[in-house]
C-alpha cells in the first residue's frame, strides 16, 4: 500500500491546499494531511479547527485522514512509518525552500521522500497568508478556499 504525508499550518486551507491532496489522493493509496501545531508562530485558526475545516473539505476523499502534530516532521514520518511527504510548490522560492527542508528531513530520517507537486495554473498565488489578508482588508476569499469552509472562514475573521 502507497502512503504519503502532506504536512503544513493550512491557516486556513485554500484551493491550493487542495489541489494538492486531491492529487495526492490520486497518486497513493492513503493520504494522511498533517496539520502542524508550530508553537513559536501565532496561528490565527485553532489547530482543532483547521483540523476541523480540512475534514469538511476533504470528506469526499476517501482515502485522506487529517491528523494534528507538533514537533518535527521527520519524527512524524518515523512514528506514522510514512515514507513519502508530498509538498506543494508554487514558484522557484518555494522549490529551493522545500528543497532545503527535503535534505533536512531525509537525514533527519534517512530513506524519507519528499516529491514535489507544482501549482497548476490558477493557483500560483494562492496561499493562506493571502486569504487572511483579503479578509483583514474586507475582502470576499471565496473564490480562493473550499466552499465546504468558507462560512468556517468568515465567522472565524468575524470574531
Amino acid at each position: 500500500m502507497s502512503r504519503c504525508l502532506v504536512p503544513g499550518s493550512f491557516d486556513p486551507v485554500t484551493n491550493g491546499h487542495m489541489d494538492i491532496i486531491r492529487r495526492a489522493a490520486a497518486l497513493f493509496d492513503e493520504v494522511t494531511v498533517g496539520v502542524l501545531h508550530n508553537p513559536e508562530k501565532a496561528g490565527y485558526f485553532p489547530v482543532p479547527k483547521r483540523v476541523e475545516m480540512l475534514e469538511k473539505a476533504c470528506a469526499g476523499l476517501k482515502n485522506v485522514r487529517i491528523i494534528a502534530y507538533g514537533g518535527l516532521l521527520a519524527r512524524l514520518t518515523r512514528e506514522t512509518g510514512i515514507r513519502v511527504v508530498v509538498r506543494g510548490v508554487r514558484g522557484v522560492q518555494d522549490l529551493e525552500s522545500e528543497t532545503a527542508m527535503a535534505r533536512i528531513n531525509g537525514t533527519l530520517d534517512p530513506g524519507l521522500e519528499t516529491v514535489f507537486l507544482p501549482a497548476f495554473p490558477g493557483f500560483e498565488q494562492v496561499s493562506a497568508s493571502m486569504v487572511r489578508q483579503i479578509l483583514l482588508f474586507g475582502g470576499d476569499p471565496a473564490a480562493f478556499v473550499p466552499p465546504e469552509v468558507l462560512e468556517d472562514i468568515m465567522a472565524g475573521f468575524a470574531k
